[in-house]
């Protein structure tokens, strides 16, 4: 079984990734920490305390971590997910809070319970993760890998040159590319591969409350009207936490990442040099989509109906 810590900023793909790593049963989701960035940090917080008494993960703790960037003023992604960041959905208050521990302590405290087993996993601008390795760099080598959704070798969504969670913190990106770990990248090239598309939500429909209360609105509640070719909205963060259980699925080169902190028009660029005989990254480039799928519908139609007030089942978060 694969432990997971997942820091994010939900977003309603972060959800569907919090979705994925809840059901799959061979994963063991041992902590989730929350940074500002598609929406506020109160919000991100908020919508993970949320999810997590929704879905019945009570157990897993929850820390929020950084407001905004190390040095620069905060963006967010309202616009795509929302005032905050659930897109249409609305779920109940939650009951439980969050843990007394900042992201970087819990982060340090869950790799420390079990080195070398815990797999990382960053959805979100690498803010939290920059602080942690500034606290204690050798934490780098006691992590099983690190993923994160962000970047791109073409181009980007935040400008024309950046990806949008690099964007929002390069300072931080920075740090993390140069911290003398091997950074599974799973940029915009690789995610716009896996697209809900009509006959996914079809699928996605089919899985009942699950299905039809969360995960459908949650996948269809960013168009975009320029694109004439739109046929779905994109799950980035989902395929970041099923790099870790399902790498076979992605077709990978190994490339020099460099993070670009000063261009007038390229700042929060991901270089990436695939021809380095210095690689400090692992870049998905192709997507086994079926494949994806597959996975990814049946580990969500693993969260069946739990049987409390304000849970799978219990509410229509919609309404």
């Amino acid at each position: 079984m694969a432990k997971i810590l997942l820091d994010c900023d939900p977003g309603l793909d972060d959800a569907l990734a919090l979705l994925l790593a809840h059901g799959d049963p061979d994963i063991d989701l041992v902590a989730v920490t929350t940074v500002g960035g598609n929406v506020s940090l109160a919000n991100t917080t908020r919508n993970a305390l949320r999810l997590r008494e929704y879905l019945g993960f009570d157990a897993v703790p929850i820390a929020a971590g950084a407001e905004g960037p190390l040095t620069r003023p905060a963006a967010n992604a309202e616009h795509v997910h929302g005032a905050e960041g659930l897109g249409t959905v609305r779920l109940p208050e939650a009951e439980l809070a969050a843990s007394e521990l900042s992201a970087v302590d819990l982060i340090i405290r869950e790799i420390d319970a079990a080195p070398g087993e815990v797999h990382l996993v960053a959805t979100g601008p690498l803010t939290n993760i920059a602080l942690t390795i500034r606290r204690d760099p050798s934490i780098v080598e006691r992590v099983a890998s690190f993923v994160i959704m962000g970047g791109s070798f073409t181009r980007g969504n935040a400008t024309p040159a950046a990806e949008f969670n690099i964007f929002a913190d390069p300072e931080a990106a920075e740090i993390v590319f140069a911290a003398g770990w091997t950074v599974v990248m799973v940029g915009l090239d690789l995610t716009l591969q896996a697209i809900a598309d009509a006959e996914i939500l079809a699928r996605m429909a089919e899985l009942g409350p699950v299905g039809t209360d969360l995960a459908v609105p949650l996948a269809t509640f960013w168009t975009n009207p320029d694109d004439a070719e739109w046929r779905g909205q994109a799950v980035h963060d989902v395929c970041a936490v099923a790099h870790v259980t399902h790498p076979e699925l992605f077709q990978s080169r190994r490339a020099r990442v460099e993070v670009e902190t000063a261009g007038h028009h390229t700042t929060g660029m991901t270089v990436v040099d695939f021809a380095s005989a210095e690689p400090n990254a692992i870049v998905p480039v192709r997507l086994d989509v079926d494949g994806f799928w597959d996975y990814a519908l049946g580990a969500w139609g693993m969260v069946g109906r739990v049987d409390r007030a304000g849970t799978i089942g219990g509410v229509d978060p919609r309404a």
